[in-house]
């Protein structure tokens, strides 16, 4: 696959290695200097070491190579479903279970189970490594995803995703007493310029990035909050309410290393998610209800 990129004079004077990665999200800085190396990137049509530094007016052609996907096996789960027809299906993901496979994690994610339901009948928009997959939600974060089951619906649903249509609500405890009793954090997300496992504000290279919060009850330490998303970048909700100093309980990623209670991840659940339906054109709400460990852990508070 080849990608291209204008140097700016706002991206001048940066090593090569680092522009890439700052460009490419999906490449490690590591990973370029590999293609560096295999002279898959070049400027100007010309190969250049990795401590070329970029000028304004620089063209550059990156080479990825295709990633050989592994097929995907069926496998029988028991999923919790809200709802299903035809086009979509909305399920209620558990807190653990990765939506779509990847490096790591190649068994037992909701898509092996969504191919055992549905038979193989899943769009295949995004590739045969993630048949069906609109939208994601983090491994460790809970609630309800839908997944289409053909083209056509999936076109529907990721319009509708482009557009800021989708409603999507979520509900989080967070460290600390927020004062006001809602706001919102618009603020662009992009890759840690370090840590690329990482997303973070990141004002240069990041994309516009909205969270809307309001205070739903507020503890000694901690705030239970609802969090509707205007747009949907990786990681949005856990870097904004920590960008302004209010991380997600349980939240090793961007909160605090130590955490009073016994969890694993953050505290997050996608509890509501409207859509307009792609055939009918029926407006269509639903609700995850609040899983065990999350109702305990209020009544705790």
């Amino acid at each position: 696959m080849k990608q291209t990129f204008c140097v700016t004079a706002e991206g001048a004077g940066d090593r090569i290695d680092v522009f890439v990665a700052k460009s490419c999200e999906e490449l490690s800085r590591s990973h370029v200097q590999k293609l560096l190396k295999t002279q898959a990137v070049l400027v100007n049509q010309k190969t250049v070491k990795a401590n070329y530094k970029t000028c304004p007016g620089d063209q550059i052609e990156v080479m990825v190579p295709e990633v050989t996907e592994p097929e995907i096996a069926a496998e029988p789960m028991d999923l919790d479903i809200l709802y299903e027809d035809e086009d979509v299906i909305l399920i209620n993901k558990p807190k653990g279970m990765v939506v779509h496979p990847a490096a790591g994690h190649y068994s037992r994610t909701l898509v092996n189970g969504l191919m055992s339901h549905c038979r193989g009948q899943l769009s295949g928009i995004n590739g045969s490594a993630r048949p069906g997959i609109v939208h994601r939600i983090d491994m460790d974060t809970t609630g309800v995803l839908i997944v289409c089951k053909n083209d056509t619906a999936h076109r529907s649903v990721a319009e509708q995703l482009k557009e800021h249509t989708i409603v999507r609500r979520y509900e989080a405890i967070v460290h600390g007493v927020i004062g006001e009793d809602e706001g919102t954090v618009d603020a662009p997300i992009g890759r840690h310029p370090i840590d690329r496992k990482k997303m973070c504000v990141n004002e240069r290279n990041g994309r516009r990035a909205v969270t809307h919060y309001r205070v739903l009850r507020r503890f000694e330490k901690f705030t239970y909050i609802e969090c509707r998303l205007e747009t949907g970048r990786t990681h949005q909700i856990r870097v904004h309410m920590a960008q302004i100093r209010h991380p997600l309980l349980g939240d090793r990623v961007y909160g605090p290393d130590r955490c009073p209670f016994v969890l694993e991840g953050q505290t997050l659940h996608a509890k509501t998610l409207g859509f307009i339906h792609p055939r009918t054109g029926e407006y269509m709400e639903f609700q995850a209800p609040l899983p065990e460990y999350f109702q305990e852990l209020l009544r705790k508070l």
